[in-house]
């Protein structure tokens, strides 16, 4: 067997026996087709994404000349345009990601119930989350629409405040989509906290309360260490997602107003299509996926520190 490691009082093995590299060997053919599928549709994508980074590209592809980093010298040194989209994109981030966060734990830690019609309350918080992009733009713009149109406005007049437009104010139109977002994707985020509490054993709850553990205690102490994994996974998704931010906003304001709203990949979609500049639109799309690895990156650190299995 050869020599061993000594860790937590007990010997690991530095080498594998026979019958375990032949199990390793079947389990790599396993997935061999699918590392093959993702290294083709996933990194040699990014790898050609990055050539055309390099280039002065456009969209039909009849006009290339090769620039080195130029795009991105002109991208972090004169674009102000990048910077106030990224800007955007963070405040973004900030507004939605803690509120489908905390809201999802709270409708989990609420529904967490073996009361009898729980399921059809699980089912309506969920709903929201199938609709399409279109639908929710189209419902929230009703529900914020100005004046007495909107159902928003309509019940603030009856309480004597007044309130133009949502979407078409600097100051609101950014929390405005952030409230629709958290209305439209909590869902999600709800389930996959309900899964997490309902693995975590009653046993421990027991064992708490035994030594007089109150509500707090118990959410401390027993409901947050359990939720460790489907917490990071919700926030390395929301986080990965709020930087994604799209459609909803070009359905809600297109970027507006005053450019006010305009994220990333708005900005990326605009230089790419509107403008024909593939090639500095591929430098934009580079410097974001470089950005959602890093962030990845450090939150699965972050949370996993001192994470024993």
């Amino acid at each position: 067997m050869g020599s061993a490691k000594i860790a937590n009082g007990r010997r690991y093995p530095l080498r594998l026996s026979k019958i375990e590299r032949q199990d390793a060997l079947v389990g790599f053919l396993f997935i061999t087709p699918f590392i093959i599928l993702y290294l083709i549709f996933n990194f040699v994508p990014i790898l050609q994404g990055f050539w055309i980074s390099l280039h002065n590209w456009d969209v039909i592809g009849t006009n290339i000349k090769f620039v080195g980093l130029r795009n991105y010298e002109i991208l972090f040194g004169k674009d102000k345009l990048f910077w106030s989209s990224l800007e955007h994109t963070l405040f973004f981030a900030v507004l939605a990601g803690p509120g489908l966060i905390i809201t999802g734990l709270a409708l989990a830690l609420m529904l967490n119930q073996r009361a009898r019609g729980i399921g059809i309350f699980r089912t309506v918080f969920y709903m929201p989350n199938i609709l399409s992009v279109t639908v929710v733009g189209l419902v929230f713009a009703r529900v914020f629409a100005p004046g007495e149109r909107g159902f928003v406005n309509a019940i603030l007049d009856s309480l004597g405040v007044s309130m133009g437009s949502w979407f078409l104010d600097e100051a609101s139109a950014m929390p405005t989509i952030a409230i629709t977002k958290v209305w439209w994707s909590v869902g999600f985020n709800m389930l996959i906290f309900l899964a997490g509490l309902q693995d975590i054993p009653q046993a421990l709850y027991d064992a708490a309360k035994v030594d007089g553990g109150g509500r707090w205690a118990l959410f401390r102490h027993v409901t947050l260490p359990g939720l460790r994994r489907p917490m990071l996974f919700v926030i390395v998704l929301q986080a990965i997602a709020s930087v994604q931010v799209f459609p909803l906003i070009d359905v809600l304001t297109g970027g507006g107003p005053a450019g006010s709203t305009r994220p990333l990949v708005m900005y990326l979609f605009e230089r790419s299509f509107d403008y024909w500049q593939l090639g500095y639109g591929s430098a934009i799309a580079f410097v974001l996926f470089v950005f959602l690895f890093s962030i990845s990156i450090f939150q699965l650190w972050f949370f996993s520190r001192g994470e024993v299995d």
